[in-house]
């Protein structure tokens, strides 16, 4: 057996952010293995204070260009909670659409074109526009849709315009909703099926590993939950939103300059796998034939399968926005004016499932509306303890590959859970004994 090992991972590549992994063993005797966060905190909870309610949604979808409608909306929802802001169904249902169009948008973008070069052994996506070019094309076209559908409904694919604090400043119009309806049924299920096609063709490329956690997401009993719900342990059951600070417990740790999270064990995961084994009896028919023939069953304790829980959610993701348009279409749209007239002042607390798991806005407003304190729980940041503790247990189960085969399994181990790490770096004080 071998009994010495350094690895030091400098920079990551393929994920979203700066982390670096490290793992020493000496004698025999794992003493580190961990994902090292370095950016440094960015101050968008102190960026808040003092901030008009108009304002907040605007600045919190900079927290992240990739999931910046997903910071959108549970902003929104927290500052509707604070001011005792009213919103219509309509309003719910085209948030729904959005929450739907970036969740499937960020999967595609992840498991094609970050994960898959992987699975295929190479180093970016580039190698692969010449030797799986129809992959490649049908991924851009799913994620174009995906980003229309941001455009249509919210004006803007990244940091959207028209959403605000009690429903829309501007709708889309019929005619621009049954286009793109149409688009989803003639254009985007062929394409989620053609990759889903090549992703199943993959999965014996993804590493066996499997490590028992905690999975927490949000849950509703009427639908596969991503725009509200309770918040759901898979150990202990549903909590009210607002009791989110008794389960993230945000702890510092030496070396991450991001704050780790745990609840009932060490760690939790969130995320597609997290939301699969919690809710997967919720996803829609078509979506559940996927999860049969790619092999994913709930619960699975291999996180390497993140990547395959994404793509169900594709599926699900197009097919449950072409019902939600349906439903729109057949009501009609009402011309309706946002509710920007608040009825109390306090504190609100929200959570929305982003791509990559639960996430949590609290604010507190002052009399004059303006927020007077505010706390950010991101996904990346929950995640951080798990991976750790994913690594901790994988590395003994494979320290007699070579060392780039243990290299390459922990790489995408990181990879699979899709970390968003500067979203992760918010404020907090931290000294740092070297």
């Amino acid at each position: 057996m071998r009994k010495n090992l350094d690895i030091d991972v400098h920079h990551l590549t393929r994920v979203e952010g700066h982390g670096n992994i490290v793992v020493n063993m000496k004698e025999g005797v794992l003493e580190k293995a961990q994902l090292e966060i370095v950016e440094p905190p960015r101050y968008f909870e102190a960026m808040l204070k003092g901030r008009n309610f108009h304002e907040v949604a605007i600045i919190t979808s900079r927290i992240c260009g990739i999931c910046s409608l997903g910071h959108q909306m549970t902003s929104l929802k927290a500052t509707e909670a604070a001011l005792g802001l009213k919103i219509s169904q309509q309003t719910e249902i085209l948030r729904k659409i959005l929450v739907n169009g970036s969740t499937f948008q960020s999967n595609v973008l992840h498991a094609l074109f970050l994960a898959a070069p992987d699975f295929l052994n190479v180093g970016s996506v580039f190698p692969l526009i010449n030797t799986h070019k129809d992959v490649v094309l049908a991924a851009l076209r799913l994620k174009r849709l995906a980003n229309e559908i941001g455009e249509i409904v919210s004006g803007r694919a990244v940091h959207p315009i028209s959403c605000v604090p009690g429903g829309f400043t501007k709708l889309p119009t019929t005619d621009e909703l049954k286009i793109l309806q149409d688009r989803l049924i003639k254009e985007a299920r062929p394409d989620a099926q053609f990759a889903i096609d090549v992703m199943g063709s993959l999965t014996h490329t993804i590493p066996q590993f499997e490590r028992e956690t905690e999975y927490i997401s949000v849950y509703s009993d009427n639908d596969y939950a991503l725009y509200d719900g309770q918040i759901c342990s898979s150990d202990s059951g549903c909590f009210p939103v607002e009791k989110y600070l008794d389960i993230t417990n945000e702890f510092i740790v030496p070396h991450s300059s991001s704050k780790h999270a745990r609840f009932n064990r060490s760690s939790y995961m969130v995320g597609a796998l997290a939301r699969f084994n919690n809710s997967s009896k919720l996803l829609h028919p078509s979506a559940k034939k996927v999860a049969d023939m790619l092999g994913l069953k709930a619960p699975s304790f291999n996180p390497y399968m993140i990547t395959v829980a994404q793509m169900i959610e594709v599926v699900h993701c197009i097919e449950d926005t072409v019902e939600l348009i349906e439903k729109l279409l057949k009501t009609g749209l009402r011309d309706e004016k946002p509710d920007q007239e608040p009825t109390r002042y306090g504190r609100g607390i929200a959570t929305t499932e982003v791509p990559r798991g639960i996430l949590f806005h609290d604010y507190t407003y002052n009399k004059q509306n303006m927020i007077m304190a505010a706390n950010c729980i991101i996904p990346t940041g929950q995640n951080l303890a798990n991976i750790d503790d994913d690594m901790k247990k994988l590395v003994p189960e494979i320290i007699e590959k070579p060392k780039p085969d243990i290299v390459k399994n922990l790489e995408m181990l990181v990879r699979a859970y899709d970390p968003c790490i500067s979203c992760s770096v918010h404020m907090l004080d931290v000294t740092f004994n070297e």
